[in-house]
């Protein structure tokens, strides 16, 4: 499993890149060295195995890594609330978890989590498109360790187009738009984006829609 956190990526007036909106993906793991020998490793060979996921261990990932990451991307001109959106469930902490409020406070930062409405994996923008985008790409590598895969994790998320995580918080609008017209029900179907690009190439929807940037998006599947 993964923690990914993502946002809205940001363009100027030009329509350049100004951030990305991507905050980092960590795996739940932990190296232990080998109880027994095999034919394949001795006895005491460091070895990367998986983390039973706990709202404790959720706590401390949150803390030590999404906080951080977080601070170090996050554009110094915005001074606005950063949401961070999870899903329900358990094993996330709650929203005024006061341990993640103090190391928050150390940041200078305003931090706040929030939970994301029971049943509606549209409304959250890694299940929207995100994961399924990068599940596609890891598989191609055809990972066979542990290692392998987050090796392969990571160098797919540094290299994913933020054009594309653009759009799904684009789409993301619209579903929430959507919802609204149909009064919280979910019978709708997904609004479909034209992108056109001008004379330079540029995507010009980049430009024309106000959704929030520092809405964050932080489930914790893969």
């Amino acid at each position: 499993m993964f923690l990914t956190a993502v946002a809205r990526p940001r363009y100027d007036a030009e329509g350049n890149m100004t951030f990305s909106g991507k905050i980092g993906v960590w795996p739940f793991v932990q190296e232990i060295p080998a109880a027994r020998r095999s034919e394949y490793r001795a006895r005491g060979t460091i070895e990367m195995k998986s983390v039973n996921v706990n709202r404790r261990v959720m706590r401390r990932y949150m803390i030590e890594k999404v906080v951080p990451g977080i601070k170090e991307v996050w554009p110094a001109d915005d001074t606005n609330p950063i949401l961070i959106q999870q899903d329900n469930v358990r094993t996330h902490i709650l929203p005024g978890d006061a341990e993640f409020a103090e190391a928050v406070a150390t940041t200078g930062l305003d931090i706040k989590i929030i939970n994301q409405p029971p049943n509606s994996p549209d409304l959250n923008a890694l299940e929207l498109g995100y994961f399924r985008s990068l599940e596609s790409l890891t598989d191609c590598r055809a990972p066979t360790t542990i290692k392998e895969l987050i090796q392969g994790v990571q160098e797919e998320f540094d290299e994913y187009d933020a054009g594309k995580l653009n759009r799904i918080f684009l789409t993301l609008q619209t579903i929430m738009v959507e919802v609204m017209n149909h009064g919280g029900e979910n019978s709708y179907k997904i609004p479909h984006i034209c992108a056109r690009r001008d004379w330079k190439g540029k995507e010009s929807y980049r430009l024309g829609f106000t959704f929030p940037v520092r809405f964050m998006k932080m489930p914790w599947r893969f």
